[in-house]
């Protein structure tokens, strides 16, 4: 008798552990969002992620596969730590770079397609998900002669990740 009362506590104590969390509320009454953390084992996942999306739309649309670029994915980073100590999402480097600028400091050979950038706690996915929906973003994610991708973030402590995509041909 003893053993089936200390089972049924047990599994009561484990199905309320299972319950799910409440989400948290902001002073509006809003949930406030969740914050989508990049563990070390993602990290090195979410640029090819990122990668294979990208060209699952542009196959759809009969559009050339891009490549990963080492020189993209620098310049791309560059910029989102950059935005995250400006505290803005915008084109412009603290020091007055471009785009073009930021992709010639790091080598890369091509031109400059576009620039995509992005301040969010949603994951990868779910960013360019909100750059498909989006006209300016999604042409040139979609350009027809862009054949290379660079991708990367910043995340601060607080959850904000800073999204850079980098095109080039």
């Amino acid at each position: 008798m003893i053993r089936l009362y200390s089972i049924l506590i047990a599994l009561t104590v484990a199905l309320t552990a299972c319950a799910p969390v409440p989400p948290a509320m902001g002073p509006d009454g809003k949930a406030l969002p969740r914050a989508y953390r990049i563990s070390r084992a993602e990290s090195g996942k979410i640029q090819f992620r990122m990668l294979d999306s990208v060209n699952a739309l542009r196959g759809a649309s009969g559009l050339s596969q891009l490549q990963l670029d080492a020189k993209l994915n620098a310049a791309a980073a560059t910029h989102s730590r950059d935005m995250a100590v400006q505290n803005r999402p915008w084109h412009f480097g603290s020091d007055g770079s471009s785009p073009v600028d930021r992709i010639q400091r790091v080598g890369y050979q091509g031109s400059l397609v576009g620039e995509v950038i992005s301040e969010t706690y949603e994951t990868e996915l779910e960013t360019l998900a909100a750059w498909m929906d989006q006209p300016d973003t999604r042409r040139i994610i979609m350009a027809p002669k862009a054949t290379n991708l660079g991708f990367s973030w910043h995340q601060e402590n607080n959850g904000k990740i800073w999204w850079t995509m980098v095109i080039g041909d």
